[in-house]
């Protein structure tokens, strides 16, 4: 029989206190009623100290954080990982990858190491380059990790100003992101189901991002940057977002499907971590691009968003590990992951047979 990867242990951190939105009024004030209803985003986990923004945790804080219970959960020791992916948009620095500083912090000291920056898609992107090496015998045990932490750039929207001069297009990024880190670990064996493929796709060639973080890199002389209102400014193009997310969402599910040769009846879930599905529905429905897979898949979604906010990076595992540990999702099951990021319109998805 063939090698198949598996999914053998997940883990999910998200830091702090449950920020509330009545919490976030008193900081940043108000967002109508209808918009934030159309976030659908009840509470959200910050790294920073809201009221001062000081740090109390880091990216590879986090991210060491969900790797170790992903290990403790699977019963590996970290010593047999040979293969660590991380996806981050937000590391720590721009060298050495925050993936490294985790290899360093969980002792193990020889492994390879990879580090994609893809948002919300990057983490299923990881999840597929692991199969790939651990089918082909190059991998024996990989540790899947997405992590991020966006309140650091939040923090300058708000503090030190007067609520009544916040704009609400400055107010919308403060209730829509959140921090947090998900891991998996994957070893390889004989027995079926595991992950079936892959497929992805960037469908932004043609079109500006929908959400740009500008500032720190090399793309102005720093000293330019540094005389700047703000050292990074993060740009959402809320409405762009909502025109193209249920595009990519329809392209991810037809393509990984088709990549795993797997029909719609045969999955159990599809994790989408969008929000709430029936909003996606009725925007498929506007767009003519509700398909028979979409349609066929109602009641059948997972999505965390309301209780997490959007964290990027680790939506798709902190959403997988949430729903194994509630018995949501069990051994046995057909699970679609889907992963979708608004920087440049990137899709992701796969197809897992659990077997834990």
């Amino acid at each position: 029989m063939s090698r198949r990867a598996h999914i053998v242990g997940t883990g999910g951190y998200q830091p702090g206190e449950p920020i509330s939105n009545d919490d976030l009024e008193r900081l940043v004030g108000a967002l109508p009623a209808q918009v934030l209803d159309g976030l659908g985003i009840e509470q959200r986990f910050w790294m920073i100290d809201p009221d001062t923004g000081g740090h109390r945790e880091s990216n590879t804080d986090m991210a060491t954080e969900a790797a170790r219970r992903a290990l403790a959960d699977a019963g590996v020791d970290a010593a047999e990982v040979d293969l660590i992916l991380l996806s981050t948009g937000t590391p720590e620095y721009p060298l050495p990858p925050t993936a490294n500083l985790v290899q360093e912090r969980l002792g193990i000291d020889r492994c390879a190491t990879l580090e994609v920056r893809s948002g919300g898609a990057g983490w299923v992107q990881c999840l597929d380059i692991a199969r790939l090496y651990l089918t082909s015998g190059t991998a024996t045990t990989a540790l899947v990790i997405g992590s991020e932490v966006i309140s650091p750039v939040l923090a300058p929207l708000y503090l030190h100003r007067d609520v009544e001069r916040i704009r609400m297009r400055e107010r919308i990024p403060l209730y829509l992101f959140g921090d947090g880190a998900g891991a998996a670990v994957l070893t390889v064996g004989d027995e079926p189901g595991g992950l079936l493929g892959g497929a992805t796709c960037a469908i932004g060639g043609d079109r500006p991002p929908g959400i740009r973080s500008v500032g720190g890199g090399t793309h102005a002389p720093l000293h330019v940057q540094a005389a700047s209102p703000r050292l990074v400014d993060l740009q959402v193009d809320v409405v762009g977002a909502a025109e193209v997310t249920p595009r990519m969402v329809t392209e991810a599910i037809t393509h990984g499907l088709e990549a795993c040769d797997v029909t719609v009846d045969t999955v159990d879930w599809c994790l989408v971590p969008e929000g709430n599905a029936g909003w996606m529905l009725d925007a498929l429905q506007a767009a003519g691009l509700s398909t028979p897979e979409w349609t066929k898949l109602t009641g059948r979604v997972i999505d965390s968003l309301a209780r997490t906010g959007a964290v990027g990076s680790a939506a798709v595992p902190l959403f997988l590990d949430q729903a194994r540990r509630s018995g949501q999702v069990r051994a046995g099951q057909r699970v679609l992951l889907v992963g979708v990021e608004s920087t440049k319109w990137i899709y992701a998805s796969t197809v897992v047979d659990l077997i834990s």
